[in-house]
């Protein structure tokens, strides 16, 4: 009874995840209750996977990753890293590389979110298109989270099992033996054909005609790393949300905007383009705004957002410019923009009269919006999201800790875990991120979902729901341990690419501690084949959360990660379940 109620529970979550758009954590949790009210599980052993070292691990380097973001460190390092290379190849290969070793140091999920707009900025410099270096991008990180444990979240719940369970523990970078030979040959793979399998398809520019347009004014710091730089070196060419209209230098106006015309420290810059232009401008080293009420905001920086608001009828300012309306000590917000009818509106900011209906886009506090987004004076009040400032000058020091972690796990003085939540406490106790955005960095659904997973597994497990599948792949025939680990990676494969990668490493795991068993050997090998399967997701944008993070950026269709997914699939696995009993043997 107990196994026919957990297969078919596990089925349910199954054709849930494949065939509707409840949210995974959601379904999880709703398998989690059942098995527990039903009394196929007990509640420790329902709610073991809440307590898991790898799920603990997980939490914590989401505040790692959000301090490396905070400081600006990975986007300092896309700059350094980058350059100007000639060929599409060969911009490929110099994306490729830090992306790979990147994200074999923090979470791979991280890495991608910040490299995306540096790459957006970058394939427009070359005259790449962003569809040809996106997708790329994503499989790197997922093929670089390979190398290390702390790589990828898949990694750290499979470690998680092995230590809970048989009490094996791996090194920071035991996975590495295999993880670098795929890594290698899958970055080869994509250098080689990528430009071929992949579509020429514009970016997010094309879509931001209908938006709302304002006019954004920075200034060239004094000092700054921008000074002596052309507008294209500096990234200010071609931006993803807006463009360079005009230069303001000392009083005298150049209209005409080439690309190879130095910037000199104090010139005054003009922007025109959507909302996330202010936002995108602002992580930018060396740029700093130009509205001197920004900097008299009583605000500390990294308590800063981007903020738009609509104005009332009942606004206290109408009919009144901005510069008479004493909104900055009314609000404690600045004014960076103003928006009418879809449009910016031209002219000296402190000289635009208010009327019912202008969008403001404003620097505030985050309270901003919590104080007054049931006030009369807007009809409505909207923070733009990941638009705090970083703070460049802590970037080193981030930096730092990520390698004190690296080298505090990797020569055996601390367990994973631990090092990560001293790493963390670095994190916050310099500064690199405050109290509060830590908090909000942990993505706690994602670790719902990986910490449900676990009643499932143990539900398979404590069953014999798993031992029965194991015993119906071996009747396929007479397995060698060899095969078996291949029919094991197939499957892993198989679920990662119809739910997510950590709900399939989970699941996969009793099947394969299974077979393991009734074959006699050593289960680290099925482990290790499980923790590599449930990674290659590249078949569709569905099993890797990266996948997903550059699908609408890219602009692509499900048939482009069929297309060039599918081979670099069947390379990385016969790589993987080639090299892994010649490691770790059976």
């Amino acid at each position: 009874m107990d196994v026919s109620l957990t297969l078919l529970t596990l089925a349910a979550v199954l054709g849930t995840l494949m065939t509707t758009r409840v949210s995974a954590d959601l379904v999880l949790m709703a398998a989690l209750a059942v098995l527990l009210i039903a009394g196929v599980l007990t509640p420790v052993q329902a709610l073991s996977g809440f307590a898991n070292p790898g799920v603990i691990t997980i939490a914590t380097l989401y505040v790692v990753a959000a301090g490396l973001k905070e400081t600006g460190a990975v986007q300092w390092i896309a700059r350094l890293l980058l350059g100007h290379p000639a060929s599409e190849r060969g911009a490929q290969l110099r994306m490729l590389a830090p992306t790979g070793v990147l994200s074999a140091l923090m979470n791979n999920t991280a890495v991608v979110a910040m490299f995306i707009p540096a790459v957006q900025d970058w394939s427009r410099r070359l005259g790449i298109p962003v569809s040809k270096l996106l997708l790329p991008l994503s499989y790197a990180a997922i093929l670089g989270g390979t190398c290390t444990l702390i790589g990828t979240s898949t990694n750290l719940v499979i470690n998680g099992l092995l230590q809970t369970r048989l009490d094996i523990q791996l090194g920071l970078f035991e996975l590495a033996w295999v993880g670098v030979p795929v890594l290698l040959a899958g970055g080869a793979f994509l250098v080689l054909f990528a430009s071929a399998l992949l579509p020429d398809r514009g970016g997010m520019k094309e879509q931001l005609e209908m938006v709302r347009e304002y006019g954004v004014e920075m200034r060239v710091a004094v000092g700054g790393p921008l000074v002596g730089k052309t507008i294209a070196e500096a990234g200010l060419r071609a931006l993803t949300y807006g463009y360079l209209t005009e230069i303001d230098r000392g009083g005298r106006l150049i209209t005409a905007v080439e690309p190879d015309r130095t910037l000199q420290p104090g010139d005054r810059l003009y922007f025109v383009g959507a909302p996330e232009c202010a936002s995108e401008l602002r992580r930018i080293e060396g740029l700093k705004p130009a509205n001197g009420d920004v900097h008299k905001l009583a605000v500390e920086n990294h308590q800063r957002c981007l903020v738009e608001v609509v104005l009332g009828p009942e606004f206290p300012a109408l009919g009144k410019t901005i510069r008479d309306s004493r909104f900055r000590t009314r609000f404690n917000a600045a004014i960076l923009s103003v928006s009418r009818g879809g449009k910016r509106i031209p002219g000296k900011l402190g000289d635009i009269t208010f009327r019912v209906g202008d969008t403001l886009l404003l620097e505030a506090s985050h309270q901003f919006v919590e104080h007054y987004q049931f006030r009369r004076d807007f009809l409505l009040v909207s923070a733009l999201n990941d638009s705090t400032p970083p703070d460049f000058r802590k970037a080193p020091l981030a930096l730092s800790i990520l390698l004190g972690l690296v080298v505090v796990s990797a020569s055996g003085l601390l367990e994973i875990m631990e090092a990560a939540f001293l790493a963390a406490g670095a994190m916050i106790a310099t500064g690199c991120i405050t109290a509060s955005r830590a908090r909000r960095s942990i993505d706690l659904p994602v670790l719902v979902v990986i910490a449900a997973s676990f009643a499932l597994g143990n539900a398979m497990s404590v069953t014999g729901a798993a031992a029965w599948i194991a015993g119906s792949l071996l009747d396929l025939g007479t397995l060698t341990p060899w095969l078996s680990l291949g029919l094991i990676y197939l499957l892993t494969v198989a679920f990662t690419e119809m739910i997510t990668n950590n709900a399939a490493a989970v699941l996969m795991f009793p099947i394969a501690l299974a077979v393991s068993e009734q074959l006699n050997v050593s289960v680290v090998p099925f482990a290790i084949a499980v923790m590599f399967a449930a990674s290659a997701s590249f078949i569709t944008p569905l099993g890797y959360q990266t996948n997903l993070m550059v699908y609408g950026p890219g602009r692509y269709q499900f048939t482009d990660y069929l297309r060039i997914g599918a081979p670099l699939s069947v390379l990385v696995g016969v790589i993987a379940v080639s090299l892994i009993p010649v490691i770790w043997r059976f």
